[in-house]
């Protein structure tokens, strides 16, 4: 197994983290906003099945 010198490897840390594309503020913003707003909607609709669920069994249980 090759060893390598330390300072070559943080020079080729360096150069692959240089490499990384870092989103920019507007994007990082429009995401997070995104991320919000589709977990409102799942927990909404979540939220709306079961209250479908619970009404259902609710009233097939008092029934009997």
């Amino acid at each position: 197994m090759a060893t390598t010198n330390p300072v070559q490897f943080i020079q080729q840390t360096r150069a692959e983290i240089a490499k990384i594309a870092w989103p920019t503020r507007r994007e990082v913003v429009l995401t997070t906003v995104m991320v919000f707003l589709l977990a409102m909607l799942a927990a909404t609709f979540f939220f709306l099945v079961d209250l479908v669920i619970r009404t259902g069994l609710t009233t097939l249980l008092e029934s009997f």
